[in-house]
């Protein structure tokens, strides 16, 4: 059995993307599990930067990775927390990884049981 997830775009318009994650676990969890692919997004980005995540978890936590030959945190969002944390102020997070980089975002769940669950929601802004 696999763990209960969706992937859902909300908008894609011409300079951002938001989009809707979903995980119920069943205890396998989820592992570098790619989520944005900026190539099906509208307008041909190659990257985009973070903007704001709404998360809320319950039961596990979810590492936010930047794709690439060795793939890179960009946030952790803990366990059992809701809120909101906006990096427009600065500009965004900015794919910071290296070799390989392919523009591409990826979640890995951290502490996960069955019946763990997490949405979390991207606002992003493609370059």
């Amino acid at each position: 059995m696999a763990d209960a997830v969706a992937s859902q775009t909300l908008f894609d318009g011409p300079k951002t993307a938001v989009m809707k994650f979903t995980n119920v676990s069943d205890g396998t969890g989820e592992s570098a599990v790619l989520k944005v692919d900026v190539s099906a997004l509208s307008g041909a980005p190659t990257s985009v930067r973070i903007m704001k995540v709404h998360y809320a978890t319950g039961g596990m936590s979810v590492r936010i990775l930047w794709d690439a030959t060795t793939d890179v945190d960009a946030i952790l969002i803990p366990t059992d927390q809701a809120g909101c944390l906006d990096f427009t102020g600065f500009g965004g997070l900015k794919n910071n990884a290296g070799t390989g980089v392919t523009g591409d975002i990826m979640f890995t769940t951290i502490g996960h049981t069955a019946g763990d669950v997490y949405t979390v929601i991207l606002e992003m802004a493609k370059s």
